[in-house]
């Protein structure tokens, strides 16, 4: 495993979450979208596992439709559950990408650090 994928682990998860709330998408769809916003690295032998893992904590509901290029295709979207834990997710982001930049920028001071982690 890539340090990057390893770095990714926790994070990746709120990010399948976000693009899934954007609309129902598949998994190939998915993979050539986290491409897109930069994550390179990431193959669907990384993708496909966290999304089985998702559906069956009910974060995402799963449909299987017909293609117009090869078999059926599993469209994902996000349920209520899914939406909270987004939610969740993003505060948390922002408290610790915060926490980081302050510690890479050499801001702030000990009593700003990370709460509850």
């Amino acid at each position: 495993m890539s340090d990057t994928t390893q770095m990714l682990k926790g994070i990746l998860d709120g990010c399948l979450l976000a693009i899934i709330k954007e609309g129902e998408i598949y998994g190939y769809e998915l993979a050539a979208k986290l491409e897109s916003y930069g994550f390179r690295s990431l193959s669907e032998g990384t993708i496909y596992p966290l999304l089985l893992r998702m559906q069956k904590e009910g974060l995402i509901s799963a449909t299987l439709r017909k293609s117009t290029a090869g078999p059926k295709r599993k469209y994902y979207t996000l349920t209520e559950k899914g939406d909270q834990e987004l939610e969740l997710f993003i505060g948390r982001w922002e408290q610790v990408s915060s926490s980081v930049d302050n510690i890479l920028n050499k801001k702030g001071d000990m009593k700003n650090g990370l709460k509850g982690v």
